[in-house]
């Protein structure tokens, strides 16, 4: 018999998942910035922050390093960057 494997509820913020990121993290120019809001909504973990033009970075405690973000800005303004950089 299977049992499936569920998190308790509200330990999403304890799980720091920065740490299964690929070799790459994004960054946010800050320079063509619309406010389209396209990379919060695409983001799977939410760690996308930002209300206003060119105010949007991310939270790398949650940060997977998918790359959804800068595949769907319209203005090309988030790049990947090596993890090692220094932001």
């Amino acid at each position: 018999m299977l049992v499936p494997i569920v998190a308790k509820p509200g330990t999403s913020r304890r799980n720091l998942t920065g740490s299964w990121r690929t070799m790459q993290k994004p960054h946010f120019l800050q320079q063509n910035c619309i406010a389209c809001r396209r990379c919060l909504l695409i983001c799977p973990e939410g760690c996308i922050e930002g209300d206003k033009k060119n105010t949007y970075h991310t939270d790398y405690d949650y940060c997977k390093g998918c790359g959804n973000c800068v595949a769907i800005c319209p203005k090309d303004d988030i790049e990947m960057v090596p993890e090692e950089t220094e932001l």
